[in-house]
Parts: structure tokens; C-alpha cells; sequence
């Protein structure tokens, strides 16, 4: 993603800034993926693994990136607290 609009997104939630996850912090996400134990902020079960994704500073919620495009609706938001062996 460019660095130029990374800097300018933020939470749509919380107006946190919002960082690249991390590979070990994907990799925890798409394991609670794979078991079907993750949920978006609208109840649907998240059924596609990710690829890419943004995290807000706190480290609580995470966002999609589809195609390029971050999904920045606040429904779509995945809480970190639903996944188990998330990097601390």
C-alpha cells in the first residue's frame, strides 16, 4: 500500500491511525479464519482468509484490504480480542 495514503487513513471508529498488519499477526488471523471462529463487527462470519489488512494503533481492530482497497467500514471491522494466540 502507498506509504503516502497509509499516512492519511485512519479508523472509522475511533479516528486511530492505522498500520500494515504485521506477517505473524495475518498469520494468527487467518488460523481463527480457518476454524471459523472469526466474526466482523456486523456479525458475519469472515470466511475468506486475509491477505493483507490495516490495525489501529491500540491493536484492537482490524480492516480488510480486498483487491488494494482498504475496506474501511466500520460493520467490516474484525476485533482482534476474538483471536486467541494474537500477537502481543
Amino acid at each position: 500500500m502507498d506509504r503516502r495514503l497509509l499516512d492519511i487513513l485512519c479508523c472509522p471508529s475511533t479516528r486511530q491511525p492505522l498500520a500494515m498488519l504485521q506477517s505473524t499477526e495475518l498469520e494468527a488471523i487467518n488460523r481463527a479464519v480457518a476454524v471459523g471462529s472469526l466474526r466482523r463487527a456486523d456479525g458475519t462470519a469472515q470466511a475468506d482468509p486475509l491477505r493483507e489488512g490495516l490495525i489501529t494503533r491500540d491493536r484492537k481492530l482490524v480492516y480488510r484490504i480486498v483487491d488494494g482497497i482498504p475496506i474501511l467500514l466500520a460493520d467490516e471491522s474484525i476485533s482482534c480480542a476474538q483471536v486467541t494466540d494474537f500477537p502481543a
